[in-house]
């Protein structure tokens, strides 16, 4: 998936320079940080051009969101009205461009409205995903279902989130698209060998004292 939407004949201009200008200054800085003429003087314009094309840098933090995150939203969302929805939009995550990369995990970190969104979507498709493979460990409406969706999303999310601290423990900028797949592939590789630790005897040990604990049953009608 391209999670960067297409750019129009307008959108190449001006308009398109002051975006792409804040998507880096507002990763860098933070919404609060960062500054119209710190924007500006980054995409060599005016502040009066970008209150033309955004109206003030709210405006502008919306255009950033919509431009970075929106086409992942509109994925999660088709994926929920399809007949089989499954968690990929976390991988398109690191397909989109570096810029869209880094202002999402800052907008993650800030709590931005459309990063919530797109958290939530994301949760729901990951409960949906559970249930319909695995109705009887993960019955449809159970806590321990929506538990282990958001623990699930807080998971692929979490590598951009922490990706400063990613980056160190890789040696390279997990952010970087010559990097970037090297955390999918790591990923896959974690989930196929606990899968495997989990199924040996002390995997088991460890999965037993948990249910025997405080985490909640697979109960489907356990739904609050």
């Amino acid at each position: 998936m391209n999670a960067t939407p297409s750019t129009s004949h307008d959108d190449l201009t001006g308009r398109a320079r002051i975006r792409d200008a804040a998507l880096g200054v507002f990763a860098e800085h933070g919404v609060k940080g960062a500054t119209v003429q710190a924007i500006a003087s980054a995409a060599g314009v005016s502040t009066g051009l970008i209150r033309h094309h955004f109206g003030s840098k709210e405006g502008l933090r919306a255009a950033c969101d919509a431009h970075a995150i929106g086409a992942l939203l509109d994925e999660a969302r088709r994926s929920l009205e399809e007949d089989a929805a499954a968690p990929g939009f976390a991988a398109a995550m690191y397909q989109s461009s570096e810029a869209s990369a880094r202002y999402l995990a800052r907008a993650l970190v800030e709590g931005s409205r459309s990063a919530s969104d797109l958290f939530d979507a994301g949760t729901a498709m990951a409960e949906r995903f559970l249930s319909e493979r695995w109705p009887d460990r993960y019955p449809p409406g159970a806590r321990s279902t929506r538990d282990a969706a958001a623990v699930m999303g807080a998971m692929h999310l979490g590598t951009l989130v922490l990706h400063t601290h990613l980056s160190r423990g890789m040696g390279a900028d997990s952010l970087d698209p010559e990097h970037a797949p090297r955390v999918g592939a790591a990923m896959v590789g974690i989930y196929t060998t606990m899968a495997d630790f989990f199924a040996d005897e002390q995997g088991q040990r460890i999965s037993d004292a948990l249910s025997d604990g405080d985490a909640p049953s697979s109960d489907p009608r356990e739904h609050s």
